[in-house]
């Protein structure tokens, strides 16, 4: 159960294992999609994410409650009937991830798995300049961008239309403990 702080009126949302693994990976991605040279910072930042998959795939099971994928991973229809209550500006409050946050995590770390499938495998002597290992690396990178933009354009979208900051609730692990059609 989320931990309440009376005099706020908020609740614990995101915890440290969360907000850690979010501004972590935020910096390595930066970081490597600055230093693009793979014998620079960018191999080792690369393998940086890989730690953080592996361990937001395990706190997705052990986490707390928001933390934990069987808390915010729904099917399809679930995602769908959300985006189209998002369209006409009826969707529901979610104090963790809603539909459409949970379908954008797993479209990134499936994304971010694949590119650092592909950057071991352009290191490998068996895939050295293959040309598709490369291909395929950059276009998931340029994929990752795409979905980058489309989160930022869903949280603001969400923070507006909720009346809530989100990025400021990923950094201090709390948000308005508010119900109005809040989904918990």
């Amino acid at each position: 159960m989320a931990a309440m702080s009376e005099q706020h009126g908020t609740v614990r949302v995101w915890d440290i294992g969360v907000r850690l693994f979010h501004w972590s990976l935020l910096i390595c991605v930066a970081g490597a999609w600055l230093f693009v040279d793979p014998r620079s910072l960018h191999r080792w930042l690369g393998y940086c994410v890989i730690g953080l998959i592996a361990f937001r795939l395990i706190w997705g099971l052990v986490g707390s409650r928001h933390a934990r994928f069987t808390d915010f991973i729904k099917g399809p229809r679930t995602v769908l009937a959300y985006l189209r209550a998002m369209a006409t500006g009826t969707e529901r409050r979610y104090l963790g991830h809603n539909p459409a946050g949970a379908a954008m995590i797993v479209a990134l770390l499936l994304t971010l798995a694949g590119i650092c499938t592909t950057g071991i495998m352009m290191g490998m002597d068996a895939y050295f300049g293959v040309s598709w290992v490369e291909h395929w690396h950059e276009g998931l990178v340029n994929g990752l961008l795409i979905l980058v933009a489309m989160h930022l354009v869903g949280v603001v979208t969400a923070s507006w239309r909720h009346r809530e900051n989100l990025v400021a609730s990923m950094v201090h692990g709390h948000k308005d403990a508010h119900e109005t059609g809040a989904e918990t």
